[in-house]
């Protein structure tokens, strides 16, 4: 190797050093002091709960049997703290599984997630509780409407979720968004996935669905999601996090590089806002 050959080397691997570096510096810049607390479905935690005599819906399985990186994981890997209370195959009601046949073991309502994670950060002093020690709740997205595992019932008496509601399911939502303003805190949600980058059937099949929702039907319900939010909670941050979407297989759950994109675009979210505020 020449000297002008090794020049070019170092030179090259000057530059690359210096553009590793400051992404991670970039990277780290986005992660806020305080936890973040995190709330939801699968895309948040891909494990279903267990109780203490170990049952639970879906028999407490995890997405891909433990294969699979969500949301919390990824924003972990950026260096986040992350208090996560989601629950895989979590509604915004509380429910139990009916696949196959209907069970007993139940999922925590969204608002019961965000009770227990609340528990997590609570500041105290001298007199009690002080606080929490956490700004952001990200609220990701839930089952409701998506499938016909997602009311509670015997799957052969449900159908596809009427325009009332797909209301009633958006209005818990909200009201989960609007209860962590009440506390001084900021809610965030993710914009919903193109359909046309999921492969819902294949979804249902794998699943033991009877159905799921149609991409017209997931599109046009994402939308009134998207739009009820910014209407009704002008507090909230709306992230389309979700926007460059690869599923892992399965039809619905985000393969690793999709997961860790959209935690990057979390905290870009919540940057933006704590420098604007």
């Amino acid at each position: 190797m020449n000297r002008k050959t090794r020049f070019v080397r170092h030179c090259v691997l000057l530059i690359a050093a210096l553009f590793a570096s400051t992404t991670y510096a970039f990277q780290h810049a986005l992660v806020p002091d305080k936890p973040l607390i995190l709330i939801g479905a699968s895309y948040a935690n891909g494990n279903t709960p267990l109780q203490q005599d170990l049952q639970g819906p879906l028999q407490g399985i995890s997405v891909g049997a433990g294969d699979y990186v969500d949301l919390g994981m990824a924003l972990t890997r950026f260096g986040a703290k992350v208090r996560n209370e989601g629950q895989g195959g979590a509604t915004t009601f509380s429910r139990v599984t009916c696949n196959p046949v209907c069970g007993t073991a139940t999922w925590d309502s969204y608002s019961t997630q965000l009770q227990r994670a609340l528990r997590r950060v609570t500041l105290f002093d001298a007199n009690g509780p002080a606080g929490y020690n956490a700004d952001y709740v990200i609220i990701s997205l839930s089952n409701d409407c998506l499938h016909s595992d997602s009311f509670g019932i015997d799957q052969a008496l449900t159908s596809p979720c009427s325009l009332a509601e797909q209301h009633a399911s958006l209005d818990r939502l909200i009201a989960v968004g609007q209860e962590v303003l009440d506390l001084g805190m900021k809610p965030v949600y993710a914009r919903f996935a193109s359909a046309e980058d999921l492969d819902l059937p294949l979804f249902a099949q794998l699943s033991g669905l009877s159905w799921a929702m149609t991409n017209e039907q997931y599109d046009a319900f994402g939308e009134l999601y998207a739009a009820r939010i910014r209407q009704e909670l002008p507090g909230a941050i709306l992230v389309n996090a979700w926007g460059h979407f690869t599923h892992g297989g399965d039809g619905i759950h985000p393969d690793e590089a999709t997961a860790m994109r959209a935690a990057f675009h979390f905290l870009r979210a919540i940057y933006r806002d704590q420098r604007h505020h």
